[in-house]
């Protein structure tokens, strides 16, 4: 199971709209700000699936501002649920390149590089798995953009901010070290932190009530309270196949679902279904499936995108 940030809800549509050049007719999700599933009407980016109809190893994907500007482009192995292969290349709206980042098996690796908008280099990142089988990162150089140079082969002092975060702390080795500051822009929340050579050793969030919330742990995921297998039981045993559709449907529903602050499944969404009303009886079972314990970010509960693909067999679940 993976957390997926992004949503997606394919119609048909000739991915030349998008381009001065011919290229394949793919299929198209529109996206809100937040990457969730949007429609015509109401929406910030745009996916294209190029070639989509075909069956191949890989699908090219881009991504699109509002404008038709691109956002991304890069590879996916799986036309329906986004896994990333290879590099991708991110753009600004202006046409200015973002950054580029290097996938494997759908996680980052290696090293990726990120531009100021005006076009000035900003980091060096490098991507590697740890002993914990998890992708974890050292920032090996890091420039501000008066074009000063803070950390250096991996050790200096570090001041970021973007538009949801700023963070100020001692890089060493690559790895964050000693005490580490820092805010969220939108929610007015911030927080203070120990570390010791790339571990988090403990840390306080104060909230905009000024509540404190001591943490260890920087992100935890959400997860059902008895466990994943009591879930996929529960599921299972939820689903069932009506009777007119016995021995004629079989394959896989993929869904998502956002596992809100309180620990509620909500707005489940089916992105590819198999039909015959159940579709219908797994958006139900979400609905009705028990409270997990939520996604905790810096002790502070967040609400999460989850997704839950389903296998359908014959003349069973």
């Amino acid at each position: 199971m993976k957390l997926i940030l992004r949503v997606f809800f394919f119609c048909i549509i000739s991915a030349k709209l998008y381009s001065q050049t011919s290229t394949p007719v793919g299929k198209i999700v529109y996206l809100d700000s937040s990457w969730v599933e949007s429609t015509e009407d109401n929406y910030k980016y745009i996916r294209i699936v190029e070639d989509y109809f075909s069956d191949k190893k890989s699908y090219v994907i881009k991504e699109y501002y509002k404008s038709k500007a691109l956002k991304t482009i890069g590879s996916t192995t799986d036309k329906d649920i986004i896994k990333r292969e290879g590099q991708f290349v991110y753009y600004y709206e202006s046409g200015n390149k973002k950054s580029t980042v290097n996938y494997l098996d759908n996680k980052k690796t290696g090293r990726d590089f990120n531009w100021y908008e005006n076009g000035d280099i900003k980091s060096e990142i490098e991507y590697y798995t740890n002993k914990n089988n998890e992708v974890d990162y050292k920032l090996n150089n890091y420039w501000n953009d008066q074009k000063e140079q803070k950390v250096i082969a991996g050790n200096g002092e570090l001041e970021y901010k973007d538009k949801f975060i700023e963070e100020t702390g001692r890089v060493k080795n690559g790895l964050r070290d000693g005490i580490w500051k820092g805010k969220y822009l939108k929610s007015k929340y911030s927080f203070i932190e120990t570390h010791e050579n790339g571990k988090l050793v403990s840390g306080i969030t104060t909230d905009s009530l000024n509540i404190e919330h001591p943490y260890t742990i920087a992100e935890q995921r959400p997860a059902p309270k008895k466990g994943i297998n009591s879930f996929y039981s529960y599921i299972a045993k939820s689903i069932y196949i009506p009777a007119d559709a016995r021995n004629k449907v079989s394959g896989k529903i993929y869904m998502t679902f956002i596992v809100d602050k309180d620990g509620s499944l909500v707005e489940p969404k089916i992105l590819k279904g198999v039909g015959y009303g159940i579709d219908e009886i797994a958006i139900m079972a979400i609905k009705n499936a028990k409270n997990w314990n939520p996604g905790i970010r810096r002790g502070i509960p967040v609400r999460v995108l989850y997704s839950l693909p389903i296998t359908i067999a014959k003349n069973g679940r």
